[in-house]
């Protein structure tokens, strides 16, 4: 009896290693992992002469930390000096045109002086002159002197004909005209108009400072015209100096956090506009790639769980399939750090999510290592859990 306990007991054991042995070598599996990151190409924005900064291949970088910068010293900046002069004779045009029109001021306010003088004496003259002629007027009205000359004869016809009584109406009617023209003056004075030379309405300051006001509003609309050319030329100018200092040099600015991957071109070297200058890894988008066999491929799909095992770690990471590229997918590795071996490009091509491989500061940025995935329950990881 003994003997059938121990001889079940053995078969016992020996069907649940088979079954452990087969259920751990038919479970999905990958044949090889590799942890992986984008890269990302940092390019030389102008042409000229680049300085890298002394960092060992594989340093940590920090996005928009400085790298290297590109000097052009034969940068081409006649542009930007025509624009320079230019900018230098509108500026003495504005500065001349400033100059005429503040010396015509004082001249113009010092013939409006005059003016305002003029007038008001010539409207005391006239009022002076129309004030006694009609005072005289009056006199003849009045009769006063009548039978006597108006004015001292000269001879005996002059005192015969002052005698006669129809002078007196003579002189009346002379005074009074001389009182309508005086009057008419005088109202033409007060609005400004003058009638005493016959053939000008203004004294020669006024008709002088007329002149000198229109070329004062004719020298202040060429003013404006300067100033918005000044304006214009400036704006060009300053747009010019902006793309200079972009031509003369720039800063190359690390785009991701991560690793210094490769660098593509010497210290001092003269670099091209455009030319990849270095390579980053960029740690904050880590992935896991790998390959299966057709069979176990055909029983995934994207957003499938998964579990990562670092080789040397007995810790299980909880990932993602988040692309299956199948057999051959060597275009999709172009961009990544880590390329895939001849071997695995033979079998189909997954890659998964780890989001331990970005937040756990021991596994951050561990490009490079290698593990296995899981697709299916094995029948150790309970083993594995208590284990870890």
């Amino acid at each position: 009896m003994m003997r059938y306990s121990r001889l079940l007991i053995g078969l016992a054991l020996i069907f649940v290693a088979l079954w452990v042995i087969v259920g751990e070598q038919m479970s999905g599996a990958s044949a090889n992992a590799v942890v992986n990151a984008p890269l990302s190409t940092l390019r030389a924005p102008v042409a000229g002469q680049i300085t890298l900064q002394d960092r060992p291949l594989g340093s940590a970088v920090r996005r928009q930390e400085e790298l290297a910068t590109v000097v052009d010293p034969l940068v081409d900046s006649i542009r930007v000096n025509d624009l320079a002069m230019e900018q230098g004779f509108a500026t003495a045009e504005v500065d001349a045109l400033t100059a005429r029109i503040a010396a015509l001021d004082p001249r113009i306010e010092s013939l409006s002086t005059r003016r305002d003088a003029f007038e008001a004496k010539r409207i005391a003259e006239i009022d002076a002159r129309l004030s006694h002629t009609r005072e005289r007027l009056q006199l003849l009205q009045e009769g006063v002197g009548a039978g006597a000359p108006l004015t001292r004869p000269l001879d005996q016809d002059q005192a015969t004909e002052a005698s006669d009584p129809r002078s007196t109406d003579i002189a009346i009617n002379l005074a009074q005209e001389r009182v309508a023209v005086l009057q008419i003056e005088l109202d033409a004075a007060v609005a400004g108009v003058f009638l005493g030379d016959g053939y000008n309405d203004a004294p020669y300051s006024e008709q002088r400072r007329t002149e000198l006001a229109t070329e004062r509003d004719r020298l202040t609309v060429d003013l404006a015209q300067a100033e918005a050319r000044l304006a214009a030329v400036s704006a060009r100018l300053e747009q010019e100096r902006l793309r200079l200092n972009l031509l003369s040099g720039a800063a190359l600015e690390a785009t991701a956090n991560g690793q210094l991957w490769e660098v593509l071109a010497a210290d001092g070297e003269t670099v091209q506009r455009g030319q990849d200058v270095l390579r980053l890894a960029d740690c904050d988008r880590v992935i896991v790639t790998l390959s299966v066999s057709e069979n176990v491929y055909n029983r995934l799909k994207i957003g499938d769980g998964a579990a990562f095992r670092l080789s040397g770690d007995g810790r299980n990471f909880d990932g993602t399939i988040i692309r299956m590229a199948g057999s051959g997918a060597a275009t999709v590795y172009e961009n990544l750090a880590v390329a895939p071996s001849q071997r695995h490009l033979e079998r189909f091509d997954v890659a998964l999510l780890v989001p331990a491989l970005r937040n756990e500061a021991d596994l951050r940025c561990s490009i490079g290592r290698t593990g296995r995935a899981f697709f299916e329950a094995r029948p150790l990881d309970v083993l594995r859990g208590w284990w870890n």
